[in-house]
């Protein structure tokens, strides 16, 4: 391979040349970085290395492949008074994130209900493009609060219990959100789709614990082998979407009066201290903030859900949040770098925080273990709660993998579908699929993402989370 150093097993450099001011780093083994070279994503890992003010590395995660701008999975620390912010190195789909529920049933006591379960989550929690509920009916002046107050203001409408909010990421609320710098568009398309899943990749999953690897973490995080628990997988819908197009304009014209040389126009963005970075920073955390709303929200009807299938009070599944993660955020964080703490706008675009035991950003009840890293597979096989470690706090900015990572187009997964029954295939496999259109099972078919196994062995391997235990599906809902 061109241009690329291996550094150790689960490690390779792409060294500085040209216009680039950091090195690039990219988690991969020997067998994965086949895969890794059939799109773009390497040369979008150089170009993150040109932006101004990038500290340590540009750094991609196992799971890296193509996206805009920046790659997905990658992870970039820019200095918080001389680097940049870009919209592309947080996404569309601002705080798209993973919530994982832990219940106290075992795999046996619902098996008899599986159908009743997944059939009233898909009842309660809407699916696809459009679709929403009738009770929940939003003024302006509470989306305005939603914006401001995250998953607090979904608990204090009753839509959840106060200690969901202990072991979430920044207890469910971004510093700094200004409404006032959303557009009435964006508020328009995200009024009335609070609490709803949207399409793509984004899923509720029913799940059991299959695996423990470590039993001294699982248990700190409240997990057991068989036991039942539940992923929601979703972000901030069309409100973040409209968040990063407007702001998307404004660096492209902050890029040019600013002078910064861009490699790629889609890397658009401004210094972290002007007026256009400091805008962006504000409505981003605005829609980060709807987003762990809208997965409170969904959290809690999941609860419901559960509950009304077995007939008995949600409170005596046991159900209760062991944490709530962002994937696509750009966040102010400090670190040791070259032996001295500094601070850093850390975007992470498909890249999970992953902070280290003992870390004041671990929530007090996991401070001894590691901050809970959650790693959605495919719908068909397995996925993964990881803990954060000091090697991410050394290495990458305490950021780990989020995901499998496709391997397949959208479209290339639906042509390779034709001629099958994936909803009978999943269902041979124990996997009950319910969605809103088929479309949208072909696309997200086992087939079309990598093994996370082996996106998680990487991380592993390399020190920057450890394993802890790994959940099968036993039902589905996408949109």
């Amino acid at each position: 391979m061109k241009n690329v150093e291996r550094m150790d097993p689960y490690r390779v450099r792409l060294p500085k040349t040209g216009g680039m001011r950091v090195d690039g780093i990219v988690y991969a083994d020997e067998r994965m970085m086949q895969d890794i070279q059939k799109d773009e994503s390497l040369q979008q890992v150089r170009n993150v290395a040109h932006l101004p003010g990038i500290v340590g590395a540009s750094i991609a995660m196992p799971d890296i492949h193509w996206g805009y701008g920046f790659p997905i999975g990658g992870v970039a620390a820019m200095d918080a008074e001389a680097g940049v912010v870009s919209p592309g190195g947080v996404g569309y789909d601002i705080n798209c994130g993973v919530r994982l529920l832990r219940s106290t049933l075992v795999r046996d006591e619902i098996a008899p209900h599986l159908d009743a379960i997944v059939t009233e989550m898909y009842r309660n929690v809407p699916t696809g493009v459009g679709a929403h509920r009738q009770d929940l009916r939003m003024s302006r002046a509470d989306l305005r609060r939603v914006l401001e107050k995250g998953a607090a203001w979904a608990v204090s409408q009753g839509l959840g219990r106060t200690e969901d909010l202990e072991t979430v990421e920044e207890r469910g609320c971004i510093a700094g959100a200004d409404p006032d710098l959303v557009s009435d568009r964006a508020q328009e398309r995200g009024h009335t789709q609070l609490g709803t899943l949207g399409s793509g990749n984004h899923f509720a999953e029913l799940q059991y614990v299959a695996e423990v690897f470590d039993e001294r973490i699982a248990a700190g995080f409240g997990l057991f082998k068989d036991q039942v628990t539940m992923m929601i997988h979703s972000g901030s819908r069309g409100l973040g979407h409209q968040v990063c197009t407007d702001h998307l304009r404004v660096m492209g014209e902050a890029s040019r009066k600013y002078g910064i040389s861009l490699p790629d126009r889609q890397l658009a963005c401004a210094p972290v201290t002007s007026p256009e970075g400091r805008s962006y920073l504000a409505a981003m955390a605005a829609a980060a903030n709807f987003a762990f709303a809208n997965r409170q929200v969904m959290a809690h009807w999941i609860r419901e859900s559960l509950g009304a299938a077995l007939g008995i009070a949600p409170d005596r599944t046991g159900v209760s949040v062991v944490y709530d993660v962002c994937h696509n955020i750009a966040k102010f964080e400090t670190f040791v770098v070259d032996g001295n703490p500094r601070r850093v706008c850390v975007h992470r675009k498909g890249a999970t925080r992953a902070y280290a035991p003992g870390h004041p950003g671990t929530p007090p009840p996991y401070r001894e273990f590691g901050q809970p890293v959650l790693i959605p597979g495919d719908m068909g096989r397995y996925s993964y709660v990881m803990a954060g470690t000091q090697t991410a706090m050394d290495d990458t900015f305490g950021s780990a993998c989020h995901g499998a990572g496709r391997l397949m187009s959208r479209s290339q997964a639906k042509r390779s579908v034709k001629g099958r029954s994936l909803i009978k295939e999943m269902r041979d496999r124990g996997v009950h699929v319910m969605a809103a259109g088929m479309a949208t099972v072909a696309e997200e078919m086992p087939e079309a993402y990598k093994d996370v196994a082996d996106v998680v062995n990487v991380v592993h391997g390399a020190g920057v989370a450890v394993k802890v235990a790994q959940l099968r599906p036993l039902g589905v809902i996408k949109g």
